[in-house]
């Protein structure tokens, strides 16, 4: 009778010399009867051995089965040829691999047998990065061990890439076949977090069960005893005391905490899960070293967010649900929106036409009141041909144009500024003659951008973003199909990253321009005549009086 998983792994850890802790014999537990159904997650906080556990599981697998075909894929081919060494070397010194003889027979590092395996194709083991190619490759198990790094996930181009490689495994693994995922997360759009929502058979463990965090107060209340606190990250991150930085008292079922100084935030934590290991001084240490509060979560409390600050955070629009209407008084017309007064509109185009990566015009529609507020009404993909025409090739009848020319009229929208770079120039050609057919009254702007894009788009949003006067209608904020779910506006937002210069930044780019396109209005609260004028306190030459005869 061969031993299970969990004692396979206690045995290799007897043989090294290390204690065997909880948690890892219930990870060992989970991994012996994996899904053969849904895809497998195991997500631990990092440095709580999850590749570890991985290549002892790899050879516990040869040593049940000499024929299995295992398909091991890391970030890159460096990570997934240390596993294959690892495994190697556990089968060499194993207890019970060298009383049954399961060792490696011949192959390289790539590529390699286990004694007796019937596989003269494949390898026992195969080992790549997950960008490499494995066509005709063929699995009864696949993993994917820390694939979503933060250089595989940086842009959406990126992560489009790693999924399509994770499908190609679909073809690969043979039926009745598992697959098994491990990592952190490192993006808002976590593969593991869409693995979850699609029903994979999870193993989550974070640093801490328990956890709240606080912002700008002193007071909370918690349903557990808060055995760890920490305020700030990075530099700013300090360890919190008993009595000497808080107090904590009963409060019915739970207890409530009472901070005696003033900080930006502040985390409370529970029931770590390797306090053996991470002792409150280790993790002070780590939580130093983190440079971003999305680092710390998701690396530890496996939080699907990016390791670095989000630049332009979309948390930070603020949502509304209202259309504006045109009214008249004293024979004025007068644009609301709610109770506001729209003061003026901003229409950009982004063609798509000279565009490598994308063949969407992206398009944006801001209106701004008289306060000095953006509002972020529109934002729309136009696709498909610029200007299809009827049979006599003089009336457009659809196309990019037209649907523009509908928003115009919907609106009442007198301008639209249209980025000619590349070969753009031709979009506002078309544009015209669609206005002019309908009889649509609107000024056409050609503007060519030369200034860097990072910088023009950072330039625009990130000022009224973080002052709070960039507002967002619900349609740019929610998917449509999803209402649930971020739009794409938002997605892109919270991956954007300044530092790279090919990424899918359509809608921001359009966004920016329309901000600049109008004049930053200075609300009315801002008057002179609002504010009681200073005392004149500096010094002054004096007065004196002098007779002066120019005769």
């Amino acid at each position: 009778m061969k031993a299970s998983f969990a004692e396979f792994y206690v045995l290799w850890d007897e043989y090294l010399g290390r204690e065997t802790p909880l948690f890892h014999i219930e990870t060992c537990e989970w991994m012996e009867n994996l899904s053969d159904e849904v895809d497998n997650l195991l997500m631990l906080p990092r440095g709580h051995n999850k590749s570890g556990i991985v290549t002892v599981f790899n050879a516990w697998r040869f040593y049940r089965d000499v024929d299995d075909l295992v398909l091991h894929q890391g970030a890159t081919n460096i990570d997934a040829l240390k596993c294959s060494r690892a495994v190697v070397r556990i089968l060499a010194n194993h207890p019970l691999c060298k009383l049954n003889n399961v060792k490696k027979s011949h192959g390289g590092v790539i590529k390699w047998w286990v004694e007796g395996s019937n596989d003269e194709q494949y390898g026992s083991m195969y080992a790549r990065g997950i960008l490499s190619s494995v066509t005709g490759q063929r699995a009864k198990h696949i993993q994917n061990d820390d694939v979503e790094v933060q250089k595989n996930v940086a842009t959406e181009e990126n992560r489009e890439k790693l999924k399509h490689s994770l499908t190609e495994q679909t073809h690969i693994l043979v039926p009745g076949g598992t697959s098994l995922f491990i990592g952190t997360p490192h993006s808002y759009e976590s593969i593991y977090k869409e693995m979850i929502e699609a029903g994979a058979n999870c193993f989550i463990r974070r640093m801490f069960e328990h956890e709240y965090r606080i912002e700008g107060r002193r007071e909370a209340v918690l349903n557990f005893y808060p055995e760890y606190v920490f305020s700030g990250i990075h530099k700013y991150s300090k360890c919190l005391e008993e009595n000497k930085h808080y107090t904590i008292e009963k409060h019915g079922n739970g207890y409530k905490v009472t901070l005696l100084d003033d900080y930006s935030f502040v985390d409370f934590y529970a029931k770590a899960l390797w306090p053996e290991r991470f002792t409150k001084q280790e993790m002070t240490k780590r939580r130093k070293k983190c440079r971003t509060i999305n680092e710390w979560d998701s690396q530890y409390q496996l939080h699907a967010k990016p390791i670095g600050d989000v630049r332009l955070d979309p948390d930070k629009l603020i949502p509304y649900d209202c259309e504006p209407t045109l009214k008249y008084a004293n024979g004025v017309a007068l644009m609301m929106l709610g109770n506001v007064r729209i003061a003026s509109a901003s229409l950009r185009v982004d063609p798509s036409e000279g565009k490598k990566d994308s063949d969407i015009s992206s398009v944006a529609l801001i209106l701004h009141d008289e306060q000095g507020r953006m509002y972020w009404h529109r934002s729309i993909s136009l696709k498909g041909e610029v200007g299809p025409t009827d049979e006599s090739g003089h009336n457009i009848i659809g196309g990019q144009v037209y649907q523009l020319v509908q928003l115009i009229k919907e609106f009442y929208i007198t301008r639209v500024t249209v980025e000619t770079n590349g070969v753009g120039g031709f979009f506002p050609s078309v544009l015209k003659s669609c206005l002019k057919q309908q009889g649509v009254r609107c000024g056409v702007t050609e503007i060519k951008e030369t200034k860097n894009k990072n910088l023009r788009i950072l330039g625009a949003i990130e000022g009224p973003l973080n002052s709070g006067v960039l507002w967002a209608h619900v349609s740019v904020l929610y998917d449509p199909d999803k209402p649930e779910d971020d739009s794409f506006e938002v997605r892109i937002m919270r991956s954007w990253n300044p530092a790279v210069t090919n990424q899918i930044d359509d809608p921001l780019d359009s966004l920016a321009g329309a901000i600049s396109d109008e004049p930053i209005r200075i609300g009315k609260s801002h008057n002179k005549n609002d504010y009681k004028e200073a005392v004149n306190w500096r010094t002054n030459g004096g007065v004196y009086e002098a007779t002066v005869d120019f005769d």
